[in-house]
């Protein structure tokens, strides 16, 4: 798809023009409500879905697919961001009302990070085709990688900083306390970070790490930085609602990293595939429709196991605490008599 500066120019100032919206909307900090959450994340996804409309009617339709696919991909992958998210939260202990304002702008860090990343991997692409092939092995070794942690018997996570950031709190202190929405304060004369700051910066760095694979995965089912870029902008703008619609679900898609392996392992093999044709080796390249049907199909599978595994765990822990109660009844029973 060819697409003109004029275009990347509108397209900027729109995203902007409804990322100040978002930001106008939540600038008083607040508890987010369940009706609030509900209500912007259809408005996010309706956003999107005209968008992809719109590629289709004034575009190409091959455009307007790879978006939808792009789209589907990035949001159920930033699905598995919100556990961290929920981690980072509990580690720093935001006040609920600032949580909002934490993830507003901790998701523009993040998305002016990815834009680099995109930028950086639509150059090496361009120059070096051989580069699918790392692409493809990574996002392999990332679904294999995946299910092994989907197996592991973890009882608690905590969230761990990261070295950047250990860095920045040494470089210029942190506050004690909360100031609101404060991002700095004067502590003895020093200007300091409040944790407000570095939970904000953990968050968008944080995102960077996801990034190493989110961004492969999507360049393996389009190659136009255009779509590339789009597809995860809407993406994550639509994620702090997401965080409060469905932040106590979270723990419910048991499945959720599983489902995720099979779409990061199917796109690291069409990759491959991609990086063969180009090679001038004749296999299959496995098309943006199937692709399409591949995701949406493994993500509503998900989602449906993950409900049946949640209802038979529930049903099990009823019985075991109805034994339990029998087993009172009865001892009670026997020293009665």
């Amino acid at each position: 798809m060819d697409v003109s500066w004029t275009l990347w120019a509108l397209t900027i100032l729109g995203l902007c023009a409804l990322i100040a919206v978002d930001f106008f909307i939540g600038r008083k900090p607040h508890d987010v409500s369940t009706k609030e959450a509900g209500i912007w994340s259809i408005v996010w996804i309706a956003l999107a879905a005209l968008f992809g409309l719109g590629l289709l009617v004034f575009g190409e339709s091959q455009a307007s697919g790879e978006f939808f696919a792009g789209f589907i991909t990035e949001k159920s992958l930033s699905v598995d961001n919100l556990f961290v998210f929920v981690l980072i939260m509990a580690k720093f202990s935001v006040p609920s009302h600032l949580q909002q304002r934490v993830l507003l702008f901790g998701v523009l860090i993040a998305l002016v990070l990815r834009a680099v990343f995109i930028a950086a991997g639509a150059a090496v692409i361009a120059n070096f085709s051989w580069v699918f092939y790392i692409f493809g092995a990574f996002l392999i070794f990332t679904a294999w990688k995946l299910i092994q942690e989907a197996r592991a018997d973890e009882e608690e996570e905590e969230f761990e900083e990261n070295r950047l950031l250990k860095t920045i709190e040494r470089r210029f202190g942190v506050a004690d306390r909360y100031h609101g929405t404060k991002l700095f304060i004067r502590n003895n004369g020093k200007r300091v970070l409040t944790p407000l700051m570095v939970v904000m910066l953990a968050i968008g760095t944080t995102d960077v790490l996801f990034a190493l694979d989110s961004i492969p995965a999507i360049f393996g089912l389009t190659q136009d930085p255009y779509i590339v870029f789009t597809a995860n902008a809407f993406a994550l703008m639509g994620l702090r609602q997401l965080y409060f619609l469905i932040g106590g679900l979270l723990k419910k898609l048991v499945h959720l990293s599983y489902g995720l392996s099979v779409i990061l392992g199917f796109i690291g093999v069409k990759l491959v595939l991609h990086a063969l044709h180009e090679s001038g080796v004749h296999v299959p390249e496995i098309s943006i429709p199937v692709s399409l049907g591949v995701i949406c199909g493994v993500l509503v599978i998900t989602t449906i196991t993950s409900l049946l595994a949640n209802k038979k765990t529930a049903e099990a822990e009823a019985a075991a605490e109805a034994g339990k109660a029998e087993d009172g009844a009865d001892r009670g029973a026997g020293i009665d008599a």
